[in-house]
């Protein structure tokens, strides 16, 4: 047998060898045509999923654009590679948990990732579905393994991930910096997160996405940055839906500095790198500039009150019934913060602690966070130390857009204690973040969690959740355990198997620690 041109590849010499086989050719890649050029991406889970990664939502955010808000990206020739994750933001190992699939951090990280089912197109008008990662404002990106090959685009809609500047690119705010910008400074992951919105509004119809039906949703910062957004004016009308996964900023956990505040500490901090300028600033290598950061840790870059961007603290935009009015699901995990005050705790000690604390509003701490038994005590701990944390500021957004909102909230409560692996050995937690894999349907990336039947069916009940609030602003569905909206019954929906309905019994927790400070040991 004569093969011309003298060549043939492996596989084709084998079939011929074997006698009769047939060959099949692969799928062509999907392609897309953004406003920015055309891009080949790829086929994921047996070809029921195409995947669009690390297109460029703005100009790098280098050289003189470092500090500034993100410039439009530019335009490309030819087919964009679209088959790898863009580079993450620049950040150091914060959390072992975090693990990611791109090459690295840069300062070039301003890249979304578009997941579509393989059958949309241009006529499908899907939902979307935006999220925003967490990691403090300092770690995370959309590369991270428990939000790819996600079940959410199973079930109809399209998901994009987002990469935003982190930590000192992210949000400082010096004095320098303000003068350069008629006394406005910072913000800048937040401004990165709008212009991926903007992006989104004016691409995803490309993809099978309906640019009128956006969620956005996050988790830890990533809901701190959602619930900033809805207090955004920048941000008004580029999304439909909202869905904040532990935090906001109604409490402490991220505090949220004013402008001027913020302007010297941040500006002590600038002067400590050496640079004599602005301009000599922005020419110091990113590398130099985190090794200084990671020298100041109890100095955080997150999100300030710029005058510009945020125009005012998040809840008074909320108490004046400013906030974009959408349909919104607001919740936390059980144990967002356990097993530190509980520790060895009884009974005899609780009481204790809150007689110490507490002096005369003893009494009332305890009616809160009762101790009538050992392991009660400990749970009240738990609770309380949850609750201070990070679960008041959940409990506060949910009141506010209750009172001066005209849209329907949605409050959860993720109850089911995690299994034991590698990162949490305890197996008996809700622990922050806990929710992640279920409503990604990602459980199997987890490392050293041996899962059940009934993780599994929860997963795929909080993916059905969550992607019916994508569709229509309402989570309910066939199949579904009635989830009644907050702002018309009080009640919450608790996540753990089987899920359950309740009051919300928490109410007296709150209302105990919103006129009582919470003393700072957690």
């Amino acid at each position: 047998m004569s093969i011309r041109g003298g060549w043939i590849p492996e596989a084709l010499v084998a079939c011929v060898l074997a006698h009769g086989c047939i060959m099949f050719a692969a799928p062509p890649q999907p392609e897309v045509k953004t406003a920015q050029g055309e891009a080949a991406g790829k086929w994921i889970l047996d070809g029921t999923q195409k995947a669009f990664l690390g297109l460029p939502y703005a100009a790098p955010p280098t050289g003189d654009l470092r500090w500034k808000a993100p410039q439009p990206p530019s335009m490309w020739k030819g087919v964009r590679d679209a088959t790898k994750f863009g580079a993450r933001c620049e950040q150091w190992h914060v959390w072992n948990d975090y693990i990611f699939l791109d090459s690295g951090p840069s300062e070039d990280c301003l890249y979304l990732n578009v997941y579509a089912p393989a059958s949309a197109s241009r006529e499908s008008k899907l939902p979307v579905m935006v999220w925003i990662h967490g990691g403090g404002f300092i770690a995370g990106a959309g590369s991270e393994p428990r939000y790819t090959n996600s079940a959410l685009v199973s079930k109809g809609v399209i998901l994009v991930t987002l990469n935003y500047r982190l930590g000192l690119f992210g949000f400082l705010a010096s004095e320098d910096l303000a003068k350069e910008n008629q006394g406005h400074a910072g913000n800048y992951g937040l401004m990165d997160m709008t212009a991926a919105l903007r992006w989104v509004k004016a691409n995803i119809g490309a993809f099978g996405g309906d640019a009128g039906n956006v969620t956005i949703f996050g988790e830890s910062a990533g809901s701190f940055a959602v619930n900033a957004l809805t207090a955004a004016p920048e941000a008004r009308g580029l999304f439909q839906k909202v869905i904040g996964e532990s935090g906001a900023f109604f409490g402490s956990a991220i505090p949220m500095m004013p402008a001027a505040e913020r302007a010297k500490r941040d500006q002590r901090w600038a002067n400590e790198t050496g640079a004599k300028s602005l301009a000599e600033l922005r020419n110091v290598p990113a590398e130099k500039l985190m090794e200084v950061a990671k020298k100041s840790p109890g100095i955080p870059f997150s999100p300030s009150v710029d005058g510009e961007f945020l125009i005012e603290p998040v809840p008074d935009t909320y108490t004046a019934g400013r906030q974009a009015q959408v349909p919104s699901i607001i919740g936390w995990n059980r144990d967002e913060r356990a097993g530190t005050l509980s520790k060895d705790m009884t009974a005899a000690k609780w009481k204790a602690y809150a007689a110490d604390q507490y002096g005369k509003q003893a009494d009332v701490f305890l009616a809160a966070f009762p101790a009538n038994s050992d392991e009660q005590a400990i749970r009240s701990a738990d609770d309380f130390t949850t609750n201070a944390f990070i679960a008041l500021g959940g409990w506060k957004w949910a009141e506010a857009q209750f009172s001066t909102g005209h849209s329907p909230v949605y409050r959860y409560r993720f109850d089911r204690p995690a299994p034991p692996e590698e990162n949490h050995p305890q197996g008996k937690y809700a622990f922050h973040s806990d929710e992640l894999e279920y409503v990604f349907g990602t459980l199997d990336v987890r490392h050293g969690a041996t899962w059940q039947p009934e993780d599994r069916k929860l997963s795929e009940q909080m993916v059905g959740y969550w992607t019916n609030f994508a569709r229509t602003g309402d989570p309910n569905g066939r199949g579904l355990p009635a989830w009644p909206r907050y702002d018309k019954e009080q009640k919450v929906i608790h996540f753990d198997t089987p899920i359950t309905i309740t009051p919300d019994t928490t109410r007296p927790e709150f209302e105990f620690l919103v006129t009582n400070q919470p003393r700072p040991y957690y």
